[in-house]
């Protein structure tokens, strides 16, 4: 019976502790999945209620609100200026229009397109302005604080270009406003600074694309829309370094096509209401 039982308990002990370790690295690399797409992050946040907003925080909300649709903008660096997009050529090809005079179609085309880029402005003013106040981290807030001033100036620079342009910011800046804030403050509320910062860099990552593009579509000879377009694709590139720094959690895959088909629609009704 003796020698039953030691050679029973020598079987089983192995079995099972090759089982447990089993379970261990499953659950370890069921939880770096999860982590990678941002999942954990939502789970395991204590602070995943959406709760009202103080009294101070609504003051501070709508304060941001009423500045952006209804202020005129104050830009703290000069509107970048289209000789010093001539300077960063190498090939000169940009040097020959500089003086030709847009014709009516290019301004509509032009104001159109810088009225895509005001719209994007408005929504990045609400979506800082959201994630600034349901982040509890005085750092981060800092950094938030900082990218946000760096787009009021392109809020500026774009409402200076488009009055250029004799035209005017879209119609339903406040729908695109209440909507950017709504995605900010719910995704610090529900989701923490990580995957807060999580949407800063994809929502950064898609702008510069579309600027990119904006690049390729204005008029040939609109360097002054073009000189505003390269300083804020710049800018752009430095907010997704700082959200990637601060350690920006990987937004899932379905997450980041929604936010495009979003900014599609945005995009698309902007360029012409």
């Amino acid at each position: 019976m003796f020698t039953y039982s030691q050679t029973t308990e020598t079987l089983s002990q192995p079995p099972l502790g090759k089982l447990c370790v089993f379970h261990q690295r499953s659950d370890q690399s069921a939880k770096k999945n999860m982590l990678s797409n941002g999942f954990l992050l939502l789970l395991n946040n204590k602070r995943a209620k959406l709760s009202p907003m103080n009294a101070d925080a609504l003051i501070l909300a709508a304060d941001s609100a009423l500045r952006t649709l209804f202020a005129t903008p104050r830009a703290s660096r000069p509107t970048p200026k289209a000789s010093a997009l001539l300077a960063s050529q190498q090939d000169g090809v940009l040097a020959a229009p500089v003086a030709n005079e847009l014709t009516e179609a290019e301004k509509s085309l032009s104001a159109s397109l810088m009225r895509v880029n005001h719209v994007g402005e408005v929504c990045a003013q609400a979506l800082y302005t959201g994630q600034a106040l349901a982040s509890k981290n005085p750092a981060l807030r800092a950094k938030l604080d900082a990218a946000c001033r760096e787009e009021t100036d392109h809020l500026a620079w774009t409402a200076e270009r488009l009055a250029q342009l004799n035209s005017r910011p879209s119609l339903l800046n406040p729908l695109w406003y209440a909507g950017a804030f709504a995605i900010g403050y719910g995704a610090g509320k529900l989701g923490g600074d990580k995957l807060s910062l999580g949407f800063v860099v994809e929502t950064e990552n898609q702008v510069e694309a579309h600027l990119a593009s904006h690049m390729s579509h204005l008029p040939a000879n609109d360097l002054a829309s073009k000189a505003i377009v390269a300083q804020m694709k710049t800018d752009e590139v430095a907010h997704a370094r700082m959200a990637q720094k601060a350690g920006a959690a990987e937004l899932p895959e379905p997450v980041k096509r929604l936010m495009g088909a979003a900014a599609k629609v945005m995009t698309t009704v902007a360029h012409r209401i």
